[in-house]
């Protein structure tokens, strides 16, 4: 698999050091710039695979960044993703329509970034992204069709399958029943919204093996997320 090129734009040292750190392991080759203006000139000299940028960095804001990038034919197709300590729907809505693919509010798991940025990849750049997802002790394999956890092989059903994988590709984030038809069972499905509760009871006695924890969370009047309850 070629090693995916990452950019991350972050002006807060801390943070930028942990992050490298996590990507670093995962096999990524990492650039990193707490500025915008040199991010800007990074992109010319060589153009990322995908983009971490913070909203709020030096020189130039990070939703500016984000536009300039999109307007430059050389990078208007890389996947951004923001990171950002705006929680707000409207900022977060006003990061996407500027073009951003994504975003992540802190504070976050770095292993949960590492996974929201695989998935990115997946889907925009598949190529450069392995089949195998991590999150907390869960191992899942798209090739083999193989689910472990703590090292024990995880039995189920391939809706249960299919359901795992979306919530892995998407860590923390809150699916309503419908947006988990569309994903899971497609779009035309006339599966009714409560098949969706069968099987998440199917997929939680599947994998909350004993001795583990439920990482799938019921939101109320929400839906369910997959969520260890565990961040930095």
């Amino acid at each position: 698999m070629p090693q995916p090129d990452l950019l991350l734009i972050e002006d807060d040292e801390a943070i930028a050091e942990l992050i490298v750190w996590h990507f670093a392991r995962e096999g990524f080759s990492v650039r990193q710039t707490p500025d915008g203006e040199q991010a800007l000139v990074l992109v010319e000299e060589r153009v990322p695979d995908i983009v971490l940028l913070d909203w709020m960095i030096e020189s130039l804001p990070g939703i500016e960044v984000c536009r300039r990038l999109r307007r430059n034919p050389k990078s208007a197709n890389v996947p951004i993703i923001m990171l950002t300590a705006r929680g707000e729907e409207e900022d977060r809505i006003r990061g996407l329509e500027t073009g951003a693919d994504d975003y992540v509010t802190k504070p976050f798991s770095p292993r949960e970034l590492v996974a929201r940025v695989s998935a990115v990849l997946r889907r925009l750049r598949p190529a450069l992204a392995g089949e195998m997802l991590t999150y907390a002790d869960i191992e899942l394999d798209s090739v083999a069709h193989k689910v472990v956890r703590n090292s024990q092989i995880v039995a189920m059903g391939p809706t249960e399958f299919r359901l795992l994988r979306h919530f892995m590709e998407h860590p923390g984030r809150v699916f309503s029943r419908g947006q988990l038809l569309d994903s899971v069972w497609g779009q035309d499905s006339d599966i009714e919204l409560r098949t969706v509760d069968v099987h998440i009871r199917r997929l939680r006695k599947a994998i909350n093996l004993p001795g583990t924890t439920d990482i799938i969370r019921t939101v109320r009047s929400a839906g369910y997320a997959l969520d260890s309850g565990k961040s930095v």
